[in-house]
This record gives structure tokens, sequence and C-alpha cells, in this order.
């Protein structure tokens, strides 16, 4: 094995000190294995381009869903919803979940990738980023 002298500040010597501490590992090794994370070759990753990001956007469900949804939660408010249309709507309620996630995800992507605030690129896009808090719970 070759062996390498570095001068270091007080400070960076201290900071390695400490995090190699914090893993458990003596300072040498930490630093070799930072080195090696960070000189190890990368494999491309594929990044969602702009048109994936917005399908992701564009994603939700479609109007008949929504009036499904709506019924089932006015059915709620008024005490008359079956065992199986409970079920249901707490089915529906976690894809409307996923799918909200899904879209969160893509915006903030969407906003990294054009350099652009997030509430900036909703506005942009047409969605409200303070809508009027609707409770279906």
């Amino acid at each position: 094995m070759t062996t390498i002298t570095l001068n270091l500040s007080p400070e960076l010597e201290h900071q390695i000190r400490t995090e190699a501490s914090r893993q458990g590992v003596e300072p040498d090794h930490y630093i070799l294995n930072a080195l090696q994370e960070r000189l190890q070759p990368r494999l491309p990753t594929t990044q969602p381009n702009e048109a994936d990001l917005l399908q992701q956007i564009n994603i939700g469900f479609s109007a008949q869903t929504w009036e499904e949804y709506h019924a089932l939660i006015a059915k709620r408010h008024a005490e008359t919803l079956t065992p199986e249309e409970h079920k249901q709507l707490i089915q529906m309620s976690d894809r409307l979940e996923q799918v909200n996630v899904t879209r969160i995800q893509a915006l903030i992507q969407l906003a990294t990738f054009r350099n652009q605030p997030l509430t900036e690129l909703m506005q942009t896009l047409g969605i409200n980023p303070h809508p009027e808090i609707v409770d279906y719970a």
C-alpha cells in the first residue's frame, strides 16, 4: 500500500477525527472510505425529463372517480355509509394520497430542474399553492 501525507488544517483534522469517532472507525480508515466513495465510478442515473415530470404532475382522478369519492364522503357525513362503502372510501383516499405524493415529488423535481422556486412553478402551471382547506375526513 502506498502512503500519502496530507497537510490538514486543525479544523479539518478535528472534523475528520470527530466523524471517524462517531462512525467507530480510525481516522485513516474514515479518510480512505470517504475517498473510495468519492472516486468510485458512478453509474449513470436516468433522470426524468421535463415531459415525464409534467405527465406525473397531471395524473389524478377522473371526473367520475371524483364524483364517486365525493358521494361517499357525503354518505359518511350523513352516517349512511355501509361497511363496503367505507372500505371503498379508504381505498380511494389511500390512492389519492399516493397520487398527491407522486405529484408533489414531481413538482419538486421539476422546480429543481428549472431552477425555479416551487411556489413560482406551481403558479406558472396554474396550481394554487395555497388552496382552501377542505376537510374530507
